[in-house]
């Protein structure tokens, strides 16, 4: 079992060989855009790493406002190049380094309720900046199941098929990206891979920490959002970098979580039963859930590394034994898309 932080970055950041050998031709630099967040770190590093192993020199370059030192300084410990940018300040884009290669993790989800000026800005406005500084790049663009309607249970999810229907400002705007991308695509013939994310999990935030928490500190869980998917951290990383050779124009669109649509219910009682103490249930399932169908990413980049009890172990271990938490959960419940 992972027991610190360095064990679960380690974890987060060994490729597969799949990465090695997706990354082994991969032209460099590699620029990475908001590289800071939850999940730039690992990807980098994971990166960085799959580059080495495959004895391709090329640069990964992890740029970010960096208000957290320690972030840069791991990045930097790692071999990877880091810029400090406000990527929204006028002229900002146009210093970066030309990239072959890039991957788009910028956005604002959280708060965007309050100031949603700001979170279109972020979600919206930035990436058809981003897309026409970076028209001569390969793009891998991080997205949202939240830009789908909710669907009902039994249906197994959206596909890549089914139109966009975001509830609230937060979709709307992450739809909003995926269109500045999409125009970019095809007015500039620039491939993009559109990556719909929908939910990543590690043992320090997620939706299955949300759950463990509340069971294991005592407080109810809400069922109302009934039924949810998952990915492993690394799992969504992993595919990220390997979309970049699946990345087209007009974009490529792939739902990027796991294969299993999972109860709440369920999820809130494995947990109970590995902290030997009741799951406090509240709420009704609603016929309907916020929903990917993961069939087109298991048939391009294969089944999940983690079972979803390998995950569940991980998670209830690191809670248990005081593993820090980030503090930010990511309001699963939310039905009417208010973050």
């Amino acid at each position: 079992m992972i027991t610190t932080e360095e064990q679960l970055e380690d974890l987060l950041s060994t490729p597969s060989p799949e990465d090695v050998e997706a990354l082994h031709s991969l032209e460099g630099p590699l620029l990475i855009l908001g590289a800071a967040g939850k999940m730039g770190p690992s990807l980098a590093r994971r990166a960085r790493r799959a580059l080495d192993a495959a004895g391709n020199p090329a640069r990964v370059i992890a740029v970010s406002r960096f208000s957290d030192p320690a972030s840069r300084a791991l990045l930097e410990s790692s071999g990877i190049v880091t810029i400090a940018c406000e990527l929204l300040e006028p002229g900002a884009l146009d210093q970066l380094p030309g990239a072959p290669n890039v991957v788009f993790m910028a956005a604002r989800k959280f708060g965007s309720t309050g100031n949603p000026g700001l979170t279109w800005a972020i979600n919206t406005f930035l990436p058809g900046l981003v897309a026409r500084r970076f028209s001569n790049s390969r793009i891998a663009v991080f997205s949202s199941g939240n830009v789908y309607p909710l669907v009902p249970v039994e249906s197994g999810g959206a596909t890549e098929r089914t139109l966009p229907d975001p509830i609230g400002e937060y979709a709307q705007s992450v739809l909003g990206r995926e269109r500045m991308f999409e125009h970019g695509s095809v007015e500039h013939g620039t491939p993009v891979s559109l990556l719909r994310l929908n939910y990543a999990v590690e043992p320090r935030y997620g939706v299955l920490v949300d759950i463990g928490r509340k069971v294991f500190e005592g407080r109810p869980v809400d069922v109302t959002m009934g039924h949810v998917n998952v990915i492993w951290q690394g799992d969504a990383n992993s595919i990220t970098l390997r979309s970049l050779h699946h990345a087209a124009s007009p974009p490529f669109i792939l739902n990027l979580t796991g294969p299993e649509t999972l109860r709440v219910r369920d999820l809130a009682h494995e947990f109970a039963r590995r902290f030997s103490r009741a799951a406090v249930i509240t709420g009704a399932e609603q016929p309907t859930a916020l929903l990917n169908n993961a069939a087109l990413c298991r048939q391009l980049f294969g089944p999940p590394s983690l079972s979803l009890s390998d995950l569940i172990d991980l998670i209830a271990h690191w809670i248990q034994h005081g593993g820090r938490s980030l503090n930010k959960p990511t309001h699963f419940e939310m039905r009417e898309g208010k973050f």
